[in-house]
């Protein structure tokens, strides 16, 4: 694996959910906070969106925009004051058919693919913790085809209802998500982690832990997988992720390991092996020392939070 890859699967739980809208005129529609991340994608017309306490976005045919924090946020014809966002119709509402009053002249019409992914707080990577509230992928002419060639993949399965689409969709916006992240890590300058993943030697070091948590790594043998000095690993890894690279590892496999106790029935003792640790008890301490609470305990607040 590697770490795009692990912070999404880390933090990623159930099934996404989307739903293809159309509308025209003028209308004003709310998406209250959500425990997850949004996304929306115009595969016709164009739209704003307003995030709470944010500055309005324009979204044209072909753009998608990333949510990752569930922030609040409305989508309206036109840049809108105070009092219309106050009044924009709710948006679960609108999916189930009650559309947005128009209260002007008609427009051209908007489609929109709008959806979010549950996500579980308690196991985020610190990938996913930067990214910024409103991820806006402008569709440019040779600008991040593995994301318009998904986007294109889901509108023709929303198209018409294919044999199999029940599986396909499901996948496709999985791979929404990933091509959405990737694509702000290629773009971003300013982010930690993007600076991270763009550095060779921090990069190599990090795929090797992720590859194999359980290994047996050792400054030593991470900085000969990066092809640098001990010291040199040490001092790139350190300045760049904000902890050393064994106390990474450390953090890492216990994030694991809450992924494991969340989503598998899993006995400790197996987890403890899968992350490394040689006897369930080192790992309890372990994890009790990250996470406040034992593993079991950890299972059964996890399958609380799942179960809302």
């Amino acid at each position: 694996m590697d770490v795009v890859s692990d912070a999404i699967a880390a933090v990623r739980v159930g099934r996404p959910s989307s739903n293809r809208v159309r509308v025209g005129g003028s209308w004003c529609t709310r998406l209250a906070p959500y425990d997850g991340a949004g996304f929306h994608v115009v595969l016709e017309g164009s739209c704003w969106l307003l995030p709470d306490g944010g500055a309005p976005v324009s979204l044209g045919t072909g753009d998608a925009v990333l949510l990752p924090h569930g922030t609040g946020h409305v989508l309206a014809d036109a840049p809108a004051d105070a009092a219309t966002v106050r009044r924009a119709v709710p948006f679960e509402p609108w999916l189930d058919g009650t559309r947005p009053r128009e209260t002007g002249p008609a427009t051209g019409a908007a489609e929109l693919l709008c959806g979010k992914y549950r996500l579980d707080r308690a196991c985020v990577h610190p990938l996913m913790t930067e990214l910024p509230t409103v991820v806006h992928l402008p569709n440019r002419v040779g600008g991040h085809p593995e994301l318009r060639a998904a986007i294109d993949l889901l509108g023709r399965e929303l198209d018409a209802q294919r044999p199999g689409s029940h599986v396909a969709v499901p996948s496709l916006l999985d791979l929404l998500l990933v091509y959405m992240v990737r694509s702000w890590v290629a773009e971003d300058t300013s982010g930690v982690w993007p600076a991270v993943l763009n550095d060779p030697v921090t990069t190599l070091a990090l795929r090797a832990m992720h590859s194999d948590p359980a290994a047996a790594w050792s400054n030593d043998r991470l900085a000969a997988e990066a092809g640098v000095s001990r010291p040199t690993l040490a001092r790139r890894f350190t300045a760049l992720v904000g902890r050393p690279p064994m106390a990474y590892l450390t953090w890492w496999r216990l994030t694991l390991a809450a992924t494991l106790l969340r989503d598998t029935t899993d006995p400790l003792a197996t987890i403890a092996h899968r992350i490394g640790y040689g006897t369930p008890y080192a790992f309890s301490h372990a994890f009790k020392r990250e996470f406040g609470a034992t593993p079991g305990q950890y299972r059964t607040e996890a399958a609380g939070r799942r179960g809302r």
